[in-house]
């Protein structure tokens, strides 16, 4: 008889590809948090740090945190991010400013997903945890805010807004478990100083695209920014920083109705150098 054949062996699982991750921030004089910033992107394959012509030691810290560093005019948010993400040496590109920190509990989560091969989309985001005046904020308009700064660039990058930048990608988003830790202000009056700024470039560009405001838009909307802020949004449960948080929030969106408003009555009409903007709200991660 015949001896009987062994049966194939099975073929041999395939083996996951574990993407490399490129960890990318912006900067320009950040030597208080760009050390702090690196360190806890230290899991990632590369560190890049894209710098605006500091005048202290960021370039000097971030090499020596083992970043590469290159050194590039400030064309605004949007732009000098994009360029960040297209200079990575990776297409999964991790971006972040210098005042935000990878929790823990997030890298985690980051380093599960890309031992995957970040298999089931092309992006995610997570919860943004930011520190005001002391506190941890968990409840308005500020908790969770989700934000989505891991991604892969051959499906997206950002947009071209000097601020409020986003990423625009093409594929599916996910959300990751823990939280961004984002410490975006030092005091009070640089968070006035900012807010001054930033409403008067999103009056102009309002006015741009073609709206206007109406008296009864400078009483309703900052009223009604405060009550969903402070009470829809749980606002109060973070004490007085919670309270102070809600009427700046009101105050944010009138200064901008204001603005516009000024505007279509014969006011200035006028768009920040963007080098100048940088200057005076500190930049990225001010």
């Amino acid at each position: 008889m015949p001896s009987a054949v062994d049966p194939a062996p099975p073929a041999p699982a395939a083996t996951q590809v574990r993407p490399p991750l490129s960890g990318v921030v912006v900067a320009m004089n950040e030597e208080a948090h760009i050390e702090a910033c690196l360190a806890s992107l230290d899991f990632c394959d590369e560190l890049l740090v894209v710098d605006s012509h500091s005048t202290d030691r960021t370039r000097e810290l971030a090499a020596a945190c083992g970043a590469r560093v290159i050194e590039r005019d400030w064309p605004g948010f949007g732009p000098q991010k994009k360029f960040a993400a297209e200079s990575a040496q990776n297409d999964w590109v991790l971006c972040i400013d210098a005042d935000e920190r990878v929790s823990p509990a997030l890298r985690a989560s980051i380093l599960a997903e890309q031992a995957r091969g970040f298999p089931d989309a092309q992006g995610y985001d997570f919860p943004w945890l930011s520190k005001y005046l002391g506190r941890w904020i968990r409840h308005g308009s500020w908790y969770p805010n989700p934000t989505l700064k891991l991604f892969d660039r051959r499906h997206g990058n950002y947009n071209e807004a000097l601020i409020h930048e986003k990423v625009q990608l093409s594929g599916r988003v996910l959300r990751l478990e823990g939280d961004l830790l984002h410490l975006p202000y030092k005091s009070l009056e640089q968070h006035l100083q900012k807010i001054s700024r930033y409403t008067t470039e999103m009056a102009q560009k309002a006015w741009e695209q073609g709206k206007r405001a109406r008296w009864y838009h400078l009483l309703l909307h900052p009223v009604w920014k405060f009550f969903k802020f402070y009470v829809l949004q749980a606002g109060f449960r973070d004490g007085w920083q919670g309270f102070l948080l809600a009427c700046i929030t009101a105050h944010y969106t009138g200064m901008k109705y204001v603005k516009l408003y000024a505007m279509g009555r014969g006011g200035d009409q006028h768009t920040e150098d963007p080098g100048t903007f940088a200057r005076d709200v500190g930049g990225p991660g001010s």
